[in-house]
């Protein structure tokens, strides 16, 4: 029909739209009120200061991980070697009715000398206190070791007025071998040694006794990932050079020994992981004769931190 005014077939639809038809039901006035204070940097997801704050708390939880506890250094032999070598023994445990010769008397003159403590303890006790490990009737109580933070290593390389020279363990989980390469670094006047939090071995009784009592002189870290931590390094200038059987260069073509440098020592199986040695500005091999395979980790570094002190020695004279 001409006058109908509804046009045909349309279809009037009524309360299907979504949302508030009148008014904003309130929502103007909250969007228009303040979220209160803005969270410090620390707090705030994904910015760059709360991944700092995240894994330097990451790092602490780890550092005290690895120092659960004291360790006691047990044996006549370990024992007089550990206080010749001034690990910081606080207790001296010698068992009752011990039959005393040389090393006994050496121990607790040594001991004494140094003001640490002297218990007899019955042989019971002492085999507890070393997990029933072959003591002979001495144990040295060695306490937890305390590491130092990453920075602190830069900040004492850069304080010594002279270019940085840094170590750095990739995946080296013998003790043994630690305390040899804190005893070389020591020795060719490296400023510091970092370790990794995980997949490591830490400064024990053993690494202590090995290093000779360097680990007392020489700050070593720890650090949450060893990857960013070397990046973190080369961003400041410090170039990194790992020891590799595969290296591009061999140790005579190392021209960055003078250079702010971080050396980097594999673990004894596998050597370096692929991360890190893709992290390296270069990679070291060392020159040996055809029917040797390998050198032990430790070895491999010390003569490497021998060569970069001898061209440093001589870069100084020129």
């Amino acid at each position: 029909m001409a006058g109908n005014s509804k046009r045909r077939g349309a279809v009037r639809k009524t309360g299907t739209k979504k949302g508030a038809v009148v008014g904003s039901g309130g929502q103007r006035r909250k969007g228009l009120e303040g979220k209160g204070p803005t969270p410090r940097a620390e707090m705030r997801p994904g910015h760059p200061a709360q991944r700092r704050a995240a894994a330097a708390t990451k790092a602490a939880q780890a550092r005290e991980k690895k120092a659960e506890g004291p360790e006691v250094i047990a044996g006549r032999n370990p024992v007089v070697e550990a206080l010749r070598a001034g690990v910081p023994g606080t207790t001296l445990y010698v068992a009752l009715n011990i039959d005393a010769d040389d090393r006994v008397t050496q121990a607790v003159r040594l001991a004494a000398d140094r003001g640490i403590s002297i218990l007899e303890v019955p042989r019971e006790e002492l085999d507890r206190k070393t997990n029933r490990a072959v003591h002979q009737g001495l144990g040295l109580q060695v306490p937890p070791f305390e590491y130092a933070h990453p920075d602190d290593l830069l900040s004492a390389a850069r304080d010594s007025g002279e270019p940085p020279l840094l170590v750095a363990l990739d995946g080296v989980t013998d003790p043994r071998n630690l305390g040899a390469v804190v005893r070389s670094a020591a020795a060719f006047g490296a400023h510091g040694v970092l370790v990794p939090a995980r997949r490591s071995a830490g400064v024990t009784a053993v690494a202590w006794r090995t290093s000779a009592g360097t680990a007392a002189k020489l700050p070593i870290a720890m650090a949450t990932n060893l990857t960013r931590q070397l990046k973190a390094w080369a961003n400041e200038g410090l170039m990194i050079a790992g020891l590799d059987a595969d290296g591009s260069v061999d140790i005579d073509g190392l021209e960055l020994a003078a250079d702010p440098l971080v050396v980097v020592v594999g673990s004894e199986g596998r050597g370096l992981s692929r991360l890190v040695r893709e992290t390296c500005d270069v990679t070291v091999s060392i020159p040996m004769a055809a029917n040797v395979e390998s050198l032990n980790a430790s070895v491999a570094a010390a003569v490497l931190l021998a060569e970069v002190a001898r061209r440093r020695r001589v870069a100084g004279r020129v």
